[in-house]
């Protein structure tokens, strides 16, 4: 049996914030042990429909291909990047619908790189999706220091043709932003 994670962030509100459809081409950076977001896609975009599941350890990605083959499911390809180095992560270029990027942007140093990356491997008319930690006590949340400033991701957007187009309460510990690229 696999924990989903669904306690801190529930997955559908975020499939609703992106418009989350059949067919669809997305990739989830650092999408954890339990593809918390990697599973519940693969059955929302059908057997059309791929989905990237990106992580830089590659146990996790062991822990997604193994759940991946006993489940069935033809749509979810692994892939071993470190999502911070523009350019190395291995999805064709301007091929995707959405990227998400849930609780991982607290992890990483360059947030800047992170964002890059997705924009070039998102097509026009595509979004990003971020759900983060807001400040709080909880034990596993990441210290203040490390928390995301939704303002430079604000920012950054506005800077590489990026529209804001939802900024959202993604539940009692975590802040969400929708980006919607046009070119």
């Amino acid at each position: 049996m696999y924990h989903s994670g669904n306690q801190l962030i529930d997955p559908k509100l975020l499939f609703t914030k992106v418009r989350l459809q059949e067919n669809m081409h997305i990739a989830d950076f650092g999408c954890g042990r339990t593809g918390h977001i990697v599973f519940p896609i693969s059955r929302l975009i059908g057997e059309h429909g791929t989905i990237y599941a990106v992580d830089i350890l590659k146990d996790v990605l062991d822990n997604i291909t193994k759940r991946s083959r006993e489940e069935g499911n033809i749509n979810i390809h692994p892939i071993w990047s470190d999502i911070e180095k523009v350019g190395k992560t291995s999805i064709p270029e301007k091929s995707l619908d959405v990227v998400f990027l849930v609780n991982t942007l607290s992890h990483v140093s360059d947030v800047a790189n992170v964002l890059n990356e997705a924009n070039r491997l998102l097509k026009n008319k595509s979004r990003i999706i971020i759900a983060d930690w807001k400040k709080s006590n909880l034990p596993i949340a990441p210290k203040d220091e490390k928390l995301v400033d939704f303002e430079k991701i604000i920012k950054w957007a506005n800077d590489n043709n990026f529209a804001v187009q939802e900024q959202f309460d993604a539940g009692q510990y975590h802040e969400g932003l929708v980006l919607f690229k046009h070119d």
